[in-house]
Formats: structure tokens, sequence, C-alpha cells
């Protein structure tokens, strides 16, 4: 067999190993305190643990329906309805799936064809693009500018076309940390309201508020809802990433489309876990005292090196934090981030990585979604440069 010419024809030539593994490796390799990933490195709610064993041991070990078990989708319904007053129809609105990763591939595999434009606003998380680029898509770019990273809504409203078919969001923003305000929102909402472009809307981080800020949901906006999938994510809200679970949101009539791919992507997503999370979800606390958990932890971390000769502004919303280097170098970003692991036992992501043209901002980005004594040796590891 000649590989050489099957692999001549990658859908996706361009895709490299992505940073996440690069770093991940090289950080394990130092056995460095990684704030690369962000994912926590503490336990989940023991609780929600039992939850899960308790539905295992009662017999809940075989295919879930196809859109995800209903009382699940009830509980999604009622939450989203007590946030931000828009009622999604369990039965036929919302869709349980593995993680928001295969909602947004989904949701971008069901209605992106042949030469749709999608507009990426960058720096963005890197599961977008090779989604748009599968399924023959073009990725049109907004590239927002450090270290404020706002969105130029005339900008944005230059890039729309007779071929743009989506827009992607993501609220709170990763890598950035920023959240978009009540302005922003009715800007897009005003900007899209005269077109058909369908709105994909990625808040895995929606729980995770600062300041007393507010998250603006695209599911808020009467006419943003009409044309949102809203994609969302247990396993960051509830510190089990590798459970890989989530949901997504949308109208009928796009969701419909949205389960002709996900039935034969996946058909059903982990049985115990949705029922556990069922009842996990009806005491709201587990999911509003968030903020105030993930805010003294990003407090902690940014009061410790407040003296460091790095350069910040606090995040807003994510587990993220960037940090300006400039003070103390001005190499490029994915250099210093290897320096850092390998000189310093410390890692975190160049963010280049998420920007156009891999763009040096001469930013770190920093998870403190970790215990106390992690975050206790970063601190001191970054008031030492």
């Amino acid at each position: 067999m000649d590989y050489k010419n099957l692999t001549s024809k990658s859908k996706l030539p361009d895709v490299k190993t992505t940073i996440f593994t690069t770093v991940g490796n090289l950080a394990r390799e130092h056995k460095a305190i990684d704030l690369s990933q962000g994912f926590p490195n503490f336990e989940a709610d023991p609780n929600l643990l039992s939850l899960v064993n308790k539905a295992m041991c009662e017999g809940y070990n075989q295919y879930a329906p196809m859109p995800g078990y209903y009382g699940l989708r009830e509980v999604i319904s009622d939450k989203i309805e007590s946030l931000h007053n828009h009622r999604y129809n369990p039965e036929k609105e919302i869709t349980i799936t593995v993680g928001a990763t295969q909602a947004i591939f989904t949701a971008i595999t069901a209605f992106v064809n042949e030469g749709d434009e999608v507009i990426v606003i960058k720096p963005a998380y890197d599961c977008y693009e090779p989604a748009i680029i599968l399924n023959g898509g073009v990725p049109v770019y907004i590239q927002l500018d450090a270290p404020d990273y706002r969105i130029d809504w005339e900008v944005f409203k230059n890039k729309i076309t007779a071929k743009t078919k989506m827009v992607i969001l993501n609220t709170p923003h990763n890598p950035s940390g920023k959240i978009l305000s009540l302005r922003d929102m009715e800007m897009l909402e005003s900007i899209l309201k005269p077109t058909d472009i369908i709105l994909l809307s990625d808040e895995v981080y929606e729980h995770i508020i600062f300041d007393g800020e507010t998250h603006y949901s695209a599911s808020r906006f009467k006419d943003l809802a009409n044309r949102s999938f809203i994609c969302a994510s247990f396993g960051k809200t509830f510190h089990v990433t590798g459970w890989k679970i989530g949901y997504c949101a949308g109208p009928t009539e796009l969701m419909n489309e949205f389960r002709k791919v996900h039935q034969f992507a996946v058909f059903c997503v982990d049985h115990p876990v949705q029922r556990a999370l069922t009842t996990y979800l009806k005491d709201s606390r587990h999911y509003l005292e968030l903020n105030n958990f993930y805010q003294q932890k990003r407090d902690f971390f940014l009061d410790g090196i407040k003296d460091s000769r790095f350069k910040f502004t606090p995040s807003k919303g994510t587990y993220f934090q960037l940090l300006d280097y400039t003070d103390i170098t001005i190499e490029n970003d994915e250099s210093l981030g290897k320096r850092l692991i390998i000189e310093h036992q410390l890692a975190s992501i160049p963010i280049s990585s998420f920007n156009v043209d891999n763009r040096n901002d001469h930013m770190l980005r920093f998870c403190f979604a970790k215990k106390q004594e992690s975050l206790e040796k970063a601190v001191e590891i970054l008031r030492s440069l």
C-alpha cells in the first residue's frame, strides 16, 4: 500500500499535533507544575461520584436515549430558564453530547457545506477551524488585539458576506478570560438580525464569572436564541473533564438537523453519568457557587505575582489568566514557554497558538483550576523571574 499517496490527500494537511499535547508531554518529561491544560488537578464532589456509582448499581448501564435522558434535559431546560429567561423544549431542543467539543463539531457538520464561510474570532480554541475545513467550509478570521481583546463590531460587520453561514462565539472567552457585555450581545443581535446566519455559541465556562459580572448567554436574546446553538460542558463545570459530557440547546428546526448527525456520530452518551447529573443539578448551589470558588483561586494567584515583572488584567471569566511578559523578555512565547518548563518546571500555553498566523502577543496562558499547593509553587517560580 502506498501510504505516501494516501496521506498526500489529507483532509487536514496543515493540522499538526496540538499545543496541548506538545506542552503536556514536555511538562511530564520535566516533572513540571502543569498550569497549561484546562483541567483541575483536584477531585470532584464525592456526592457526584457517589451518584454515578449509585446509577451504575441500579442498572443504568445500557444505551441512553439518543438525545439524552429526558430527566436531565428537563433539568437543563429549567436551569437555562431560571438564569436566562428562555425556555427550551426538553424533548425537541436539548441534546446531551460527548462534551462541548462534540456539540461544536456536530453543529458545524450539520450546516456547513463546501464554500460556506464561518467567522472565527481569534484568539480561539483550536477545535473550531478543523471542523470547518473538514466540512469544506472557509474560516474567516477576526483577530483581536492584546491586551484588551475587544471585538470591533464594525470590523465584524464588514466580514459578513453572502457566503457567511455561521459565526462562532465564545464567552466567557478562552484564552483571554474576557466576557462579552450586554452591549456586545446587543450589537451582535443587531448585526445578525437581517441575515439567516447561524450562531454557534460556545459557553462552556458559563458558570465561572468573577467580580459580580454577568454571563450574557445568547439564549437571553430572542433573535439570537432563534438562530443559535448553545454549547456547554458539565466537565468544565463539575471538575470532571475526563467524563466528556455536555449539552447543546437550540431551536427545534436547527436541532432536528443537529440530531441527524449526532445519532450517527455517537448516538448517545454515558447513561449512568446522565442519571447522576440529573439529581446533582437540582441543587443550584452546585453551579452557582463556582464563581466564588474560582475567584478565590484567581485572586490568590494574582495577589501572589502582583510584585513580579509580569503584567496582567484580571480574568473576568473562565479559569485562565493571561500574563504579559514583555518586561522580562521579548522572545517568542513558544520559546519562553518551553524554557519555563525545562529550566523552571512550570508549564503554560503560548497564546500565539490561538492567533492568526501564530502572531506573538508576548502572552502566556495559565490555568488556576489547581490545588492550593500547585498555585503556591507556581507563584514562587513566577516571582523569581
